[in-house]
């Protein structure tokens, strides 16, 4: 599964629009936009993603308890 499908499911699941969640993810506005065009993150910027979203993940699972 590539980075760029997991934040686009991301987005649509949470209603985040891109640049909010690039800000928040690791404050790159133009991340998605970025990636959408082709950029080629690195292994360290592909962790904090995956954390991000991770971690939002489960704070929306906690509150659906």
């Amino acid at each position: 599964m590539s980075l760029l499908w997991q934040i686009e499911r991301h987005l649509k699941e949470t209603g985040t629009p891109p640049t909010l969640f690039g800000r928040r993810a690791v404050r790159d506005p133009r991340l998605v936009h970025d990636l959408r065009r082709g950029r080629q993150p690195g292994q360290r910027m592909e962790r904090r993603v995956l954390a991000f979203i991770n971690s939002h993940n489960k704070e929306a699972t906690k509150c659906d308890r």
